[in-house]
């Protein structure tokens, strides 16, 4: 930490600054016009729960906070109903929030939102892990069931 001329520390936290983000739907306008989730047509075959598991270890954002870089990953899971997220643009979804100043917790609704406006899924979860930064560790997670599997 800087000291200043009266040899007093200086706040990280400064009274006034903004921290805000953007709203959330602005963001999800934002990373659809660049980056869309795309989707391919699901052909089941059988009965039973058909789960789909998607992992990334490479999920990054800026923190609105500090405006340092966030390093985490995300994990989705869900049943397909008629459509499965494709893995390429799930990708470059994902790249997208890289230079995006968002907080973990407004990351996992938008990753959500636009999963669910995508795929449409029969159930599905999400958790956006991040990494450690300052003894602090996030962890969010959001669950989907449709009312036909309440």
């Amino acid at each position: 930490m800087q000291k200043s001329k009266n040899n007093t520390q200086l706040k990280q936290y400064r009274e006034g600054k903004d921290y805000s983000q953007k709203p959330a739907k602005t963001i999800r306008a934002e990373i659809k016009k660049t980056a869309p989730l795309l989707t391919f047509d699901f052909q089941e075959q059988s009965h039973g729960e058909h789960w789909v598991t998607i992992l990334t270890e490479e999920y990054t954002s800026i923190c609105p906070f500090s405006q340092w870089p966030d390093f985490g990953r995300v994990e989705i899971s869900y049943v397909p109903n008629k459509k499965c997220l494709e893995l390429k643009s799930f990708k470059l979804y994902i790249n997208a929030f890289r230079n995006i100043k968002i907080f973990h917790e407004t990351a996992l609704e938008v990753i959500f939102a636009d999963f669910l406006g995508a795929v449409n899924p029969k159930k599905a979860m999400i958790e956006v892990d991040m990494n450690v930064r300052g003894n602090v560790k996030t962890v969010c997670k959001k669950y989907f069931k449709t009312s036909q599997f309440r």
